[in-house]
């Protein structure tokens, strides 16, 4: 892509590194900050600078805060016996849009994955066996995606919690809701029927 100025390629090409935009789309947006007040940018440039340089990770469940604990740990109505866990702050965004979650969260920061050279060590594995052994937990709810890396993650830290008295499960893997059964893979084909349920109950949830 051909560009009049080195600056505007410069700025096109920082951009274009961000997850999900590409050179035109980052050209149309460089353009745009462009015809706006020059203002708009000075504050779009220090929210970045201070977002990166001032965002915290909760020491209670790595959740990203503006304060030593977030809001969710800090909450007193929440439930603090019931632990989900989640890969990432993403997982715990739209978990809370439900609106129907009311323990707290342990933030992973990912899933074992051999192949990339993610083991045990570079997730917070060790912080949630701890909480764990504190005997404050019921409930650990492991809420990871369903693949390999997932349920890979998901055997190791059963093993390393599963002698401690504490319940284990899992959040419900089956078709989604609008899904053709030709058009679903084996494995989440083969749990939905693990886990069916009576086709009374079923109408129930219509």
């Amino acid at each position: 892509m051909e560009l009049p100025s080195k600056l505007l390629e410069n700025a096109v090409n920082e951009i274009s590194q961000l997850p999900g935009i590409g050179k035109r789309t980052a050209l149309r947006l460089v353009l745009h900050l462009l015809r706006q007040p020059v203002e708009q940018s000075e504050d779009l440039a220090n929210a970045l600078l201070k977002v990166r340089g001032e965002i915290k990770y909760c020491s209670g469940c790595h959740n990203i805060s503006d304060k030593e604990i977030c809001q969710i740990c800090e909450n007193p109505s929440r439930d603090k016996s019931l632990v989900c866990v989640v890969e990432d702050v993403r997982d715990v965004m739209a978990i809370e849009n439900t609106g129907t979650y009311k323990g707290i969260y342990h933030v992973l920061g990912g899933k074992i994955n051999p192949i990339e050279g993610i083991g045990p060590s570079q997730l917070n594995i060790v912080s949630l066996v701890e909480k764990v052994k504190s005997n404050d937990v019921k409930e650990v709810i492991f809420a990871l995606s369903s693949t390999m890396e997932g349920d890979t993650t998901i055997f190791y830290i059963y093993k390393q919690i599963k002698d401690y008295n504490v319940k284990t499960s899992t959040i419900a893997r089956g078709i989604a809701v609008g899904d053709e059964l030709e058009y679903a893979d084996e494995v989440t084909l083969g749990r939905s029927l693990q886990h069916r349920i009576p086709y009374e109950q079923s109408l129930n949830q219509l």
